[in-house]
């Protein structure tokens, strides 16, 4: 098992992009400001995609130009098409997330193409990287089955995979986009493609649909992989999924790495801290349990009060 991971903060795109309440920019900034300095070296801060699909984002060049870039962390953005990733290299987002679904149906959904349209057009976001300071990040949706479709072609998926790593993508995330993943779905995928790609650093993208976030990101560790994201306080939820539940907690799985032993290089209680102004913002409770409940080593006195936390 690997004694250290890497984590990619995804709270304020794939978890704002589902809430019907806007947050404004002003407070999108605090937030990544304060992640920020926690010891993420990964923040996805938005995505430029257009407004009337997503109302949530529509004030990218906003953010990317508001907030205080902190030396050594990269921030990233999602990008569907051409159009997308000459936006984000114009405002100098460093990791552009060019990320498409095997699965056809739930491409249509998620940004209005076949999968064969979105792979042409992770071609035109190469293009739109190359002699920039920004890079294309891979991204695999629906790669473990659709709630659509079911199981997910293989031979699509390495077609896929084989396409990122011609454009250079230092690394390609396998998302379980709607949650329909268990450990044993993950470890399969991953030795597949790991067999196949042995070149390949694969990185996953997990939600916690039914539960299973955190049991699956343990199967990926105990795979090998050292690449995740998460979202700060459970945020999260895709838009185009029906029952969409958040991402992983980012703390929730930061508090287990560290209970194991695994180092993250993150701040903790920094990262606690920020999940409860993230939470503050929403008004409303978020599904993080570790900002409630607190880290396993805090120790209590006998007779402090004991509650019910939800």
């Amino acid at each position: 098992m690997s004694r250290s991971i890497e984590i990619s903060e995804v709270g304020m795109r794939d978890g704002l992009q589902i809430e019907r309440n806007l947050v404004p920019t002003e407070k999108k900034i605090a937030l990544i400001d304060a992640l920020s300095k926690t010891g993420l070296k990964k923040i996805e801060i938005t995505g430029f995609v257009h407004p009337k699909v997503i109302p949530q984002l529509a004030d990218a060049e906003a953010v990317a130009a508001g907030i205080r870039r902190e030396p050594g962390v990269r921030y990233g953005a999602f990008i569907p098409n051409a159009r997308g990733a000459e936006r984000a290299v114009a405002v100098g987002i460093d990791d552009l997330k060019a990320g498409v679904a095997v699965s056809d149906s739930f491409n249509r959904l998620n940004v209005r193409m076949t999968t064969e349209e979105g792979m042409k057009a992770v071609d035109e976001i190469a293009a739109a990287t190359k002699g920039t300071n920004s890079r294309l990040v891979g991204g695999i949706a629906t790669a473990f089955g659709c709630p659509y479709e079911g199981p997910v072609s293989r031979e699509r998926m390495h077609r896929m995979m084989a396409q990122l790593l011609r454009h250079g993508a230092p690394i390609v995330y396998l998302a379980d986009t709607t949650g329909v993943a268990n450990p044993d779905r993950i470890r399969r995928t991953v030795e597949d493609l790991q067999k196949a790609f042995p070149e390949a650093v694969i990185g996953l993208h997990l939600h916690n649909t039914r539960g299973l976030g955190i049991a699956n990101a343990l199967a990926g560790i105990d795979c090998g992989i050292r690449h995740f994201e998460g979202s700060i306080g459970g945020l999260g939820g895709c838009p185009f999924a029906p029952r969409a539940v958040g991402n992983i907690c980012t703390e929730d799985f930061v508090h287990m790495a560290h209970e194991m032993g695994i180092e993250t290089g993150i701040d903790l209680d920094a990262l606690i801290a920020v999940a409860q102004s993230a939470q503050d913002a929403l008004g409303r409770p978020l599904p993080g349990m570790v900002m409630k409940s607190g880290k396993a080593t805090d120790l209590h006195a006998m007779e402090a009060p004991r509650v019910k936390v939800d």
